[in-house]
């Protein structure tokens, strides 16, 4: 097959042991023709080839996103962006101008708020001095809690409290109304629904399907929302990704883009089992994975979350919180209760990917993995741990013993990039900062590592994310230094989140064969200062073949 395209004059990573170096990669049809030196590959060009000279940059194969959230991020884009403001002014100011440029929204939705925004804990009557008379709301950026006016408690009615699972809670105040602070997605759920977005956030709110079904003008209004996560994802280098919410209604939309020609990444989407689910749920979820199994999307596994969040308290602790005695949150699903499940899908042959952040719920949750290989034998899960902020030093090397995969964030670790180092080092507790986001320590104890944003928790930005990688630093003089390099970052966005997600057969490596999945980074990667690759940008994004993206100086 002649070439429809060749890369040339590039510092190929090819993520391939056999052949880690390349100059020069060909591909047609969709999938990869060669990779090799510039006179091997170039000499394959026919008289429509198209040939584009890399100027010595560096190529990859595309960026896999191991854990993020399209849906709610293509939503979100339309938000107000609160990111780096602090204090009432800013805050008043921030929503204030939001408010005079949409004055027809039902919701004056904020995102990226953090629990020290302002120097005493948020309530109701702080959103109510910014704006009081329309619904506002601002969810914190790690997407466990939000904050609300009271026109917003009202019109959702959830002003005088509201029933909800364990785990999940809007906060009472002493006069017996909504405090304003809402915790976990079924708490805030009924104020993000007065912004129309009910509909995208079944699939992380409840794991259930909207009824009715949505019409087609409604489900075009929701494409384009993932339209623009998708395009914002691309223009970053990602061409596959595993979305960690999900529900039928997704795969849906997605599929709908498809036959449309308008998906532009491979999706692999779960189905969310929550604590009021009976095993006979998971007929749904193997209904979705018979139904949804090509090179584009997927699902065959199951998402769960065993805990919340550190600054809220909410993470599952072993040990007291050393700000709060007494307290340890608790598990989502007892021990015993999450070990039957794990097994039950481990019997089906499905994937499991647990949030767990919390030393407690990772025990939890390597107990369960455990208990279900012993059940049904060991078998090639990958199954995956997602975020593991705190892990008790016993527990390190479980990971690799169980071939448990540690889906880790490096946008996370407080001071590494947007999320700065309060509350959370004062809630893990001085003793303790020895133990938090240990990915060398997991890598070195044979760990399986994926890497990702959690988007739209942090930027998608994938250079952003390395340099994070690259640069974190040791929290204090008896804590290790947890970077394992670029190489091995490089290959945790790439073949190691391929081969987390069970795509490492279709991409991942650049391989003849295997899809033709690239990444042109906008220089040399490996000459450049860590603390710069962040600002290097994406020249040019091909996903099965095909441009999705096309920085300055390309076309599409």
């Amino acid at each position: 097959m002649t070439p429809d395209l060749i890369v040339t004059n590039a510092r190929v990573l090819t993520m391939d042991p056999d052949r880690p170096r390349a100059e020069a990669v060909a591909i047609g049809g969709g999938r990869i023709l060669a990779v090799g030196s510039r006179i091997e590959v170039e000499r394959l060009a026919g008289p429509d080839t198209r040939v584009i000279d890399a100027q010595s940059r560096t190529l990859l194969p595309g960026f896999v996103e191991s854990h993020l959230h399209l849906v709610m991020g293509g939503a979100e884009l339309g938000h107000l962006q609160l990111h780096g403001g602090h204090g009432m002014a800013a805050l008043a100011a921030a929503f204030r101008a939001f408010a005079a440029e949409h004055p027809d929204r039902p919701l004056l939705m904020a995102q990226g708020a953090d629990y020290a925004m302002l120097d005493h804990p948020v309530s109701r009557h702080d959103m109510d001095a910014i704006i009081a008379d329309r619904p506002i709301a601002m969810t914190a950026h790690d997407h466990h809690t939000v904050w609300a006016n009271t026109a917003a408690l009202t019109a959702a009615g959830i002003l005088h409290g509201l029933d909800t699972p364990r785990g999940h809670e809007v906060v009472m105040g002493p006069d017996g109304l909504a405090t304003g602070e809402l915790r976990e997605f079924e708490a805030f759920a009924p104020v993000i629904a007065l912004g129309g977005e009910a509909r995208l956030s079944l699939g992380i709110a409840t794991g259930g399907e909207p009824s009715p079904w949505p019409s087609d003008a409604e489900r075009a209004i929701d494409r384009a929302k993932i339209a623009r996560g998708l395009a914002h994802c691309t223009a970053h280098g990602v061409t596959s990704m595993v979305n960690m919410d999900g529900n039928r209604y997704t795969l849906e939309l997605l599929r709908e883009m498809q036959r449309l020609g308008d998906l532009t990444a491979r999706v692999k989407v779960p189905f969310h089992f929550k604590p009021h689910m009976e095993l006979s749920e998971l007929a749904r979820a193997d209904e979705m994975t018979r139904e949804f199994d090509d090179d584009w999307l997927t699902c065959n596994f199951v998402k769960m979350f065993m805990d919340g969040v550190v600054d809220s308290r909410t993470a599952y602790m072993l040990n007291d919180y050393p700000d709060q005695p007494g307290h340890r949150s608790e598990p989502l699903f007892a021990p015993a209760r999450f070990a039957e499940i794990a097994t039950e899908v481990d019997r089906r042959g499905m994937q499991i990917a647990v949030h767990s952040i919390g030393d407690g719920a990772v025990r939890t949750v390597i107990d369960g993995y455990e208990a279900a290989r012993k059940a049904n034998g060991p078998r090639d899960s990958r199954h995956r741990i997602e975020h593991i902020e705190l892990i008790d030093r016993a527990d390190v090397p479980r990971l690799g013993a169980l071939g448990i995969v540690a889906s880790l964030q490096p946008p996370h670790p407080p001071g590494a990039m947007e999320f700065g180092l309060e509350p959370t080092l004062t809630r893990i507790g001085r003793a303790r900062w020895k133990d938090a986001y240990l990915w060398k320590s997991l890598a070195d104890a044979g760990a399986p590592l994926a890497f990702a944003s959690d988007w739209p928790v942090t930027d998608v930005n994938v250079l952003r994310g390395v340099q994070a990688a690259l640069t974190r630093q040791p929290y204090a003089a008896d804590c290790s230094d947890e970077r394992i390099g670029l190489r091995p970052t490089l290959a945790a966005y790439t073949a190691g989140g391929a081969w987390a997600a069970h795509r490492d057969h279709l991409t991942g490596r650049l391989v003849p064969g295997l899809a033709a999945d690239l990444v042109l980074l906008g220089a040399n990667i490996e000459v450049t200062d860590p603390g710069a690759v962040g600002a290097m940008g994406v020249a040019l994004t091909v996903c099965g073949g095909r441009i999705t993206h096309a920085g300055p100086g390309f076309a599409a």
